[in-house]
């Protein structure tokens, strides 16, 4: 077995460093902040590493499937541990901010606080952003304060991976929101990724009657795709639907847009909803409206349950902050973005350090 320190300015690049040099095998025995005293060309973190030479500790070479696990395991556990150092509700745990002794590293930290305000982000997740960067502001080059904001950026965002291996039964996920999201356009995206990427028996069940076009648009593109679609009037055609895709790997339901504030028609979908077993709900929101409207749909959606968020529309939308202050009120992960009507193109799965550089720099780069 090898035992290596990897060290670096952030704990994503000594992660990066330890990935490069170790592979997916590695396992992830500690991550630590150096002490100021011991620092060399401004290396701020530690971790430590081991692997036991290729071998999965049996003789037996690696597996492909071993390695995605393994892959998968190391992507939770760097999320973990920037969290571990970054998250604001283990604060205490890092040195207490120091006090800055000079005019220009004052303004460093004014002119990034007037950038993180400037795209939409609010006050109270600013301090949080400040109070952490602050603590390394005079160790670092001008030309790394970038780069680490963005670090903490990220670590303040949760993502959730979609899960899309074959099973013995079908997989039933659920998109909600109002009306007008994108919910139906990110269905078939969703669809055609798990059949084509992934070589997945995909269904596509609408209880989406109130609305003939989106019916016409998913009874198109799946003709087109050949993927099996289906119509539920009522929550018992649900039961009979699901049950006759039972064999399949996926089962993709789009649901009615509703208002936040109609707490009736969120009872039907409730109601319809609440027939069969649905696996994961996805709550698809549309980037351009304001965090203020974002925190009230979120909130009153959750009536229906979800598991984490699909953004819409980011190719639109003039900033981003909005999607960091929902994350970190709610605390519920982002799965998706949505960048345009191209199907199945314009999609992409989340991942907190893209989502974290949009932020800082307020634009989208496809």
């Amino acid at each position: 077995m090898r035992i290596k320190k990897y060290k670096a300015k952030t704990l994503a690049d000594a992660m990066n460093k330890m990935k490069q040099d170790l592979g997916n095998q590695a396992v992830l025995l500690s991550s630590n902040v150096i002490p100021e005293e011991q620092r060399i060309d401004d290396n701020i973190f530690e971790v430590t590493a081991a692997i036991d030479n290729g071998s999965n500790g049996s003789g037996k070479s690696v597996s492909i499937k071993e390695d995605h696990a393994a892959a998968a395991s190391f992507e939770n556990e760097l999320s973990n541990l920037t969290k571990k150092v970054y998250n604001q509700k283990k604060y205490d745990d890092l040195k207490p901010e120091p006090a800055i002794e000079n005019d220009k590293a004052a303004k460093s930290l004014n002119d990034i606080r007037d950038t993180l305000l400037g795209h939409e982000i609010e006050n109270e997740v600013v301090d949080t952003i400040i109070k952490h960067f602050s603590e390394y502001n005079n160790t670092m080059k001008s030309k790394s304060s970038e780069k680490y904001i963005s670090s903490i950026i990220a670590s303040l965002i949760p993502t959730k991976d979609f899960e899309v291996e074959n099973r013995k039964s079908a997989k039933t996920i659920c998109l909600i929101g109002p009306t007008g999201v994108g919910k139906t356009t990110s269905v078939a995206k969703l669809a055609v990724i798990s059949k084509l990427l992934h070589h997945l028996d995909v269904g596509i069940i609408s209880i989406d009657t109130h609305r003939l076009g989106a019916l016409d648009q998913l009874r198109i593109f799946s003709e087109i795709s050949n993927i099996d679609f289906q119509v539920a009037y009522e929550p018992d055609d649900l039961v009979k639907l699901t049950t006759k895709f039972k064999k399949k790997d996926l089962i993709i339901i789009d649901t009615v847009g509703r208002s936040q504030n109609d707490k009736k028609h969120l009872d039907e979908i409730k109601s319809f909803l609440g027939h069969v077993k649905i696996d994961e709900t996805f709550l698809v929101l549309n980037t351009t409206s304001s965090s203020r409207t974002l925190k009230d749909v979120a909130s009153k959606f959750s009536y229906l349950g979800y598991d984490s968020y699909i953004f819409t529309k980011i190719d639109e939308a003039p900033s981003f902050g909005n999607i960091l202050n929902l994350v970190y009120e709610l605390e519920k992960p982002v799965s998706f973005l949505t960048n345009g009507q191209v199907i199945p193109d314009d999609i992409l799965a989340a991942d907190p350090d893209f989502i974290a550089k949009m932020i800082f720099k307020g634009k989208f780069t496809a």
